[in-house]
């Protein structure tokens, strides 16, 4: 029904009845007259109201004009200046032309525009927001390839530790204080590297405030190599500490996060000598 009330005040109905639509055009409105009553209806209106226009406006010719224009004609005939010299003025009421209805064409054009804009958004904001989440999903994977890496790295110096002959493995036990901890650790006399055995753990859970440190005994002095944590979910790998000269034993402690300059001797944990 939108669609006949829009045509209906497009104006081609007024161009209809003043001749002034194509072959196409008059073929289509006369086929929406026969199909909508209300196009019909609406051009028989509009026909009775110019009918009405050129009844109320009419001027009546004076009269003798047609003889006067028809003498004109035959004896002027070569001569239209004199034919116009000779044409009587003729006075009357002027008819204004009729103001054409206003035509929502360009309304509906707009908002067709604005309709269009407001999906182009809707859909470059859907499209931003699949490109937010692909570039989430591609710093995700990149994440996880760097932990893949980094775990296949430490595998691989778990590899090196048990097949290098010159590494020697130290099992460090539970002190009086803890009988049952225990842990296992890798140390190379010519590369002077030390790796502890995450997986090999035997230690109690350290809090957020502390973390074990491992100490080397060089000379009667204590060496920091290092702290670690000890999680419930601390995954079999190795971690590589640092690196020690001629140690005579090492040790393991509990000190506050980040670790100390001597160790703390109550907090000993596990020890062993070479």
């Amino acid at each position: 029904m939108e669609d006949v009330k829009a045509y209906i005040e497009s104006g081609v109905l007024e161009l209809y009845v003043l001749g002034e639509v194509s072959h196409d055009e008059r073929v289509e409105v006369e086929a929406m007259a026969l199909k909508h009553p209300a196009v019909k209806a609406e051009l028989a209106e509009i026909e009775a109201s110019m009918e009405r226009f050129a009844g109320e406006y009419a001027v009546e010719p004076p009269a003798g004009l047609r003889n006067r224009v028809l003498n004109s004609v035959l004896t002027n005939l070569a001569n239209d200046n004199t034919f116009r010299s000779r044409q009587p003025e003729v006075t009357g009421k002027i008819a204004p032309m009729p103001v054409p209805e206003k035509n929502d064409f360009y309304k509906y054009a707009f908002a067709a525009c604005l309709a269009l804009l407001v999906v182009s958004i809707v859909a470059l904001a859907d499209i931003y927001n699949q490109l937010q989440v692909s570039a989430h999903q591609v710093a995700a994977l990149s994440t996880q390839n760097q932990h893949f890496s980094k775990t296949v790295s430490l595998q691989n110096d778990m590899l090196i530790m048990f097949r290098d002959t010159a590494y020697k493995l130290v099992k460090l036990q539970g002190t009086a204080r803890n009988p049952s901890a225990s842990m296992m650790l890798a140390w190379s006399p010519a590369k002077k590297k030390v790796m502890i055995d995450m997986g090999s753990l035997k230690l109690p859970v350290n809090d957020k405030r502390h973390q074990y440190q491992l100490w080397a005994i060089v000379t009667g002095k204590p060496v920091n190599l290092g702290v670690f944590d000890v999680k419930p979910d601390s995954a079999a790998a190795i971690k590589v500490m640092n690196p020690v000269e001629n140690p005579q034993a090492f040790a393991i402690t509990l000190e506050p996060r980040g670790g100390s300059v001597n160790p703390t001797m109550a907090n000993l944990t596990v020890i062993s000598k070479i």
